[in-house]
């Protein structure tokens, strides 16, 4: 059964970039990998939507909108667990200016998360024997338990670090630490996979071993490359 993390135990999205901005990934790492740590939306998970709020909430290009979503307190409360939907939808049609009711917005942000990439499913049950399987996401609890494929999604993991539970957001270093703290597993041994370069520099920076990956095909590279596949 997965691990669940609850934010007793204490104590949003893709961006693109150059992939300049990752460094490039070890082939002979030290330290042996004992945790592969997966990102959901952009690396596992199709995520749409994004083009249609960039063109709603007025923003220049994609790269502006995904810095306003990461620091907008209302998505910022929404993926920590500390708000419900509906007062989420209020303060994000408030906040964007967005010219919908929080009704529309809420329909069309549950409809965001399109279901598993192909070859997603396989790929995270071709890990090498002995590896333990994890996702750390930004997320919350309409699109953890509404998604299109929720069951397969949760089932993939045998440890999930998910945002909206243990009340701690990426790119924040609390997140990481936490990861650290909850899985007891060093950081030079977590491989990690994101599609947000905002998110890899914070999980580098925590000491994990962290690489961009946007999709299936680039985060099957690099576990090739480290030969961490059965």
């Amino acid at each position: 059964m997965p691990t669940a993390f609850a934010p007793s135990e204490r104590n949003s999205i893709r961006s693109p970039a150059s992939p300049t901005d990752t460094p490039p990934f070890k082939t002979n790492p030290v330290v042996p990998t004992q945790l592969v740590l997966f990102d959901l939306g952009g690396v596992l998970v199709e995520l749409g939507g994004v083009e249609e709020f960039r063109r709603l909430a007025g923003a220049g290009d994609e790269d502006e909108i995904w810095r306003r979503w990461l620091s907008s307190p209302s998505v910022r409360r929404f993926e920590r667990g500390l708000c419900k939907r509906q007062d989420f939808a209020t303060g994000m049609v408030e906040e964007f200016d967005l010219e919908m009711t929080a009704d529309d917005f809420l329909e069309i942000f549950a409809a965001w998360p399109r279901g598993l990439m192909t070859g997603a499913a396989e790929l995270v049950s071709s890990l090498a024997t002995g590896l333990q399987r994890g996702c750390l996401s930004n997320t919350n609890e309409l699109h953890w338990w509404e998604q299109q494929d929720a069951e397969r999604v949760q089932s993939l993991f045998d440890k999930r670090f998910l945002s909206f539970e243990i009340g701690l957001v990426k790119p924040d270093r609390e997140i990481f630490d936490f990861v650290l703290r909850a899985s007891g597993i060093p950081g030079e041994a977590i491989l990690f996979l994101d599609d947000n370069a905002i998110n890899i520099d914070g999980a580098v920076n925590a000491g994990l071993d962290a690489h961009r990956a946007v999709g299936v095909a680039e985060a099957r590279a690099i576990l090739e490359e480290r030969e961490l596949l059965s």
